[in-house]
């Protein structure tokens, strides 16, 4: 139950943009405390929309991690996209990341270019991250930048990796936020249904086992999960089946590994972290299947907004 606050308390949904590997799953894992979004060096590892909640003293802020903004013609791209605009006139808030590590080109352009079109509706509060691994020069390069092509907006040089710099940021996103109840109770960190997150576990369990090879052409289906009760005193299992879908025969081969070394390998480490999940024994039957068009499925793209 969302139990009534005093007067001034402030709510907003927040919106996390930037490109790929900016660091936004990062930071969001950090402002909630617990894993929410899944991390990886593969670049556009986020898909969905995933919504994190902070609770700060007088306000909580539903943080939404889009997917980085990648500027291409395909698809699947153009999907992602298309979440990020949504996204962004659906919230209170936007908070815009910047890698202060590596140069500013033509993509970072257009995506600064597409928020600003919305900062005289929606207070936008900008992070320049990886300020613990970019020079002097270049932190403040991105900042005169950034004052540039978004005038008006609080700047924040923050490490999402170390903790450096979120606090305050945090503080500003509050203070900025409309009055409102709270829309989570406070011990809720996400609002991510139990399937999601095991999807997301295993799927981020085979993309850093196969590195560069196959992470796109990824996607892990849920087909069953089924609480068994325990014969006798102690914990239940969960037992859990899933497909990790690839798009061709040969990255099949990848995923498995030989013998079924990689496979058994996501296995275990994504069956290890889940059990952290819940009150249950974890047993996962995990096995991969070729689809070769998954990524042209309209409705499944669908799933992937929610």
């Amino acid at each position: 139950m969302i139990e009534p606050v005093s007067k001034g308390h402030r709510t907003a949904f927040v919106a996390i943009v930037g490109r790929p590997s900016t660091g936004k799953s990062t930071l969001l894992n950090y402002a909630c405390g617990h894993k929410v979004s899944i991390i990886s060096a593969v670049p556009q590892t986020t898909r969905n929309r995933i919504r994190g909640i902070v609770n700060r003293p007088g306000g909580q802020l539903v943080f939404v991690d889009t997917p980085g903004f990648h500027d291409s013609d395909r698809r699947f791209n153009q999907h992602m996209r298309g979440l990020i605009e949504e996204t962004i006139r659906d919230v209170e808030l936007i908070l815009y990341m910047l890698d202060a590590s590596r140069p500013i080109g033509a993509e970072e352009a257009t995506l600064a270019a597409a928020v600003a079109r919305h900062i005289d509706a929606v207070p936008t509060v900008v992070a320049i991250n990886k300020t613990d691994l970019a020079g002097s020069q270049a932190v403040e390069s991105a900042a005169a930048w950034l004052t540039e092509r978004l005038p008006g907006c609080p700047q924040f040089r923050i490490s999402a990796a170390s903790g450096d710099g979120i606090d305050p940021l945090l503080t500003a996103l509050v203070d900025l936020a409309p009055e409102g109840e709270p829309m989570y109770p406070q011990d809720l960190y996400t609002d991510q249904l139990p399937e999601f997150r095991v999807s997301e576990i295993i799927r981020e369990k085979a993309i850093n086992a196969t590195s560069q090879e196959v992470p796109h052409s990824l996607y892990v289906e849920v087909a069953d999960m089924e609480v068994r009760e325990a014969e006798h005193e102690g914990p239940g299992l969960l037992w859990i089946r899933a497909f990790l879908l690839v798009e061709r025969e040969s990255q099949k081969g990848i995923v498995v590994g030989k013998g079924g070394a990689k496979i058994k390998k996501i296995r275990v480490e994504a069956q290890k972290e889940i059990s952290g999940l819940f009150p249950y024994r974890i047993h996962l039957d995990l096995r991969v299947k070729v689809d070769p068009r998954w990524r042209h499925k309209e409705g499944l793209l669908q799933r992937l907004v929610n």
